[in-house]
């Protein structure tokens, strides 16, 4: 008997780690991932730029007042913007091609910008003026005038801003015709920042 009884002792001494644990694999459950890290759009608007703008213009002239003289403008534009902090101060070329046309077949085929634009930096959103010399090509000749206007733009990352820009265009005696005419327009715009 005493012999029987240092067998189940024995036996019960070695089966114990086996009762011990849990007869399934142990799942490792995965660490959470770390949350992505968006980095904020720092509201810097110095730096060069090109971009692209779509949008609609109207002719006014004194040789035009009983026709329709409206159309669509799309172009391209370039430029350097310097920020002071809270003020920015910065220059533009943009050429835009025109579907501009007058009932009586006059048409601009294109307007050329060189200019400055200055403005207040409101962090990601800048509000400008913008003025400077303008020419407009015709299919009746090339002159010479100013522009002027203003626009809103905002940073949507550091790299993409939109905006929108209205400006008013004159020609006095356009390409010595005798004729003063002014266009008016009105585009929506999108620029690559670097």
């Amino acid at each position: 008997m005493k012999k029987l009884a240092i067998l189940a002792l024995g036996t019960t001494v070695l089966a114990t780690p086996v009762l011990a644990g849990n007869l399934q694999p142990v799942v490792v459950e995965p660490a959470p991932a770390a949350p992505a890290i968006i980095a904020p759009v720092t509201g810097d608007w110095t730096g060069g730029y090109v971009g692209g703008q779509l949008g609609y213009g109207d002719l006014n002239s004194d040789d035009f007042d009983d026709e329709d003289t409206d159309g669509g403008i799309y172009g391209l534009q370039a430029g350097y913007d310097y920020d002071f902090g809270q003020f920015v101060l910065g220059g533009e070329l943009a050429v835009d091609g025109t579907s501009i046309e007058s009932d009586s077949g006059a048409e601009i085929d294109s307007i050329t910008r060189l200019g400055a634009r200055a403005g207040a930096d409101l962090g990601q959103t800048l509000v400008y003026g913008a003025l400077g010399a303008a020419q407009a090509s015709t299919d009746f000749g090339t002159d010479t005038g100013y522009y002027f206007g203003g626009g809103v733009e905002y940073m949507v990352t550091d790299s993409v801003s939109v905006g929108g820009e209205v400006l008013s265009h004159r020609f006095d005696d356009f390409d010595d015709t005798g004729a003063d005419f002014d266009a008016t327009t009105a585009a929506a715009k999108v620029n690559f920042r670097f």
